[in-house]
């Protein structure tokens, strides 16, 4: 028998991939608390994102079917983005979240308890 390392073995490894990586949540928070934007509206929502990484994480959120942007043929050309279906159902998932943050008091108390004694050794 093979043995399949933890990385694998777990069946939510690749969804954390996807949904967790640093920008993603802000970025899918926004286009679903505004709705559809333009780059240049999500560019000052989140104001600690270059424009570089923006670009870089709607093209990987379009490409996993989390986003969807459409281009306008005008002059000057537009485009928007705006949450998919798909992005959408994450909703419950980020709701779950959401309600355990309240455990992020205990999670700094664990913290400082940890650091004490770390420091004390």
């Amino acid at each position: 028998m093979t043995e399949t390392t933890p990385e694998l073995a777990c069946p939510i490894a690749p969804v954390v991939d996807i949904v967790f990586s640093r920008w993603t949540t802000p970025i899918l928070w926004a286009l679903h608390e505004y709705g559809r934007q333009r780059f240049v509206e999500l560019q000052r929502r989140i104001t600690t994102i270059t424009a570089k990484v923006l670009t870089q994480r709607l093209r990987q959120l379009e490409r996993d079917g989390l986003v969807v942007r459409t281009y306008h043929a005008e002059v000057p050309p537009r485009v928007e983005y705006e949450i998919s279906e798909l992005g959408r159902s994450l909703g419950p998932l980020f709701a779950s979240l959401s309600e355990w943050s309240g455990n992020l008091e205990k999670v700094e108390a664990a913290r400082r308890t940890y650091d004490e004694r770390s420091s004390a050794r």
